[in-house]
């Protein structure tokens, strides 16, 4: 089971208390690893053997861990923070019911989720570091380091809250990308995603007409909004049901003006074009980024 699916299986079992002694977790997990029971009532404003066993019941969810040693104290795991998450969403009236997987990868799992209106939206929980957090620092420039590391959440956080902005500007400028609804913590609701990545697709349908439609969203997002995937390939390209394309996962994007811009670019544009000549299309590199710049 998932720690969405656990998040999910108990948020509605949860009293307002419950929240607030997470919620108060939360808030102290800044300053520690694991943060000593002795001072969770203050910050939760509940009293202290009210606190102490509603720890015991929030424990048994798997919401959070304990550890004792010099002193008792207790971290949220990835489920309680999703809990929280979640909880926040729901109160601002953006979510109403999750359905199933989307698809689990290595820094993220997405689920398809109602809206209050009916709305079927994607919801994005971002794992940033889930498999290896000197990796992730390596790979990604925006990853700080926190006293109590590695820091997950936080982490996960500035990735969501960084792909959400990137959203924000790619689809105003009409770059194909899904629509993003709202962001809280780790999570991020956007527009549904429907379709498989390229990568699913050993003979494409169309590849011309696909890759023409791919080198125009780099162009649109390059030359109109001033962004750079920075990790574009056959698996975060989305073909939907429709034919047209989808371009996904932006928390690693650079803007024009980043220092290794053009190399990223380059990146990104080899690393598609590497995937339809495998679909028997050769086009040169040189002449793909011409055409991305042009009049840039």
């Amino acid at each position: 089971m998932s720690a969405v699916d656990i998040a999910v299986g108990v948020y509605r079992k949860l009293e307002p208390e419950d929240l607030r002694i997470l919620q108060a977790i939360e808030l102290q997990m800044k300053r520690y690893e694991y943060v000593p029971e002795d001072i969770i009532p203050k910050f939760a404003n509940l009293p202290p053997q009210e606190v102490a066993y509603r720890l015991q019941s929030i424990r048994k969810k798997r919401l959070i861990t304990g550890r004792r040693g010099a002193y008792t104290g207790y971290s949220l795991t990835t489920a309680g923070y999703d809990t929280l998450a979640i909880n926040a969403l729901v109160k601002a009236n953006v979510l109403e019911a999750f359905g199933k997987s989307l698809g689990v990868g290595k820094e993220a799992d997405v689920y398809d989720a109602l809206t209050p209106t009916g709305q079927q939206v994607a919801v994005k929980f971002h794992r940033l570091g889930r498999t290896s957090f000197k990796q992730t620092k390596r790979k990604r420039g925006y990853v700080t380091k926190y006293i109590y590391s590695p820091d997950w959440h936080r982490q996960s956080q500035i990735a969501a809250k960084k792909e959400y902005e990137a959203l924000k500007i790619l689809h105003q400028k009409g770059v194909t990308v899904p629509e993003p609804i709202k962001q809280n913590r780790h999570v991020l609701v956007m527009s549904m995603i429907e379709g498989a990545e390229l990568f699913h697709y050993p003979e494409l349908p169309k590849p011309q007409a696909v890759l023409k439609e791919v080198l125009v969203n780099i162009r649109k997002a390059y030359q109109e909004a001033s962004i750079i995937h920075a990790d574009l390939s056959p698996y975060n390209i989305i073909l939907q049901p429709n034919r047209y394309i989808l371009i996904i996962d932006w928390p690693q994007y650079v803007t024009t003006k980043h220092p290794n811009a053009q190399q990223l670019l380059g990146r990104d544009v080899r690393n598609v074009l590497t995937y339809f000549c495998k679909q028997k299309l050769k086009i040169k590199l040189k002449e793909a980024l011409a055409y991305v710049k042009e009049g840039a």
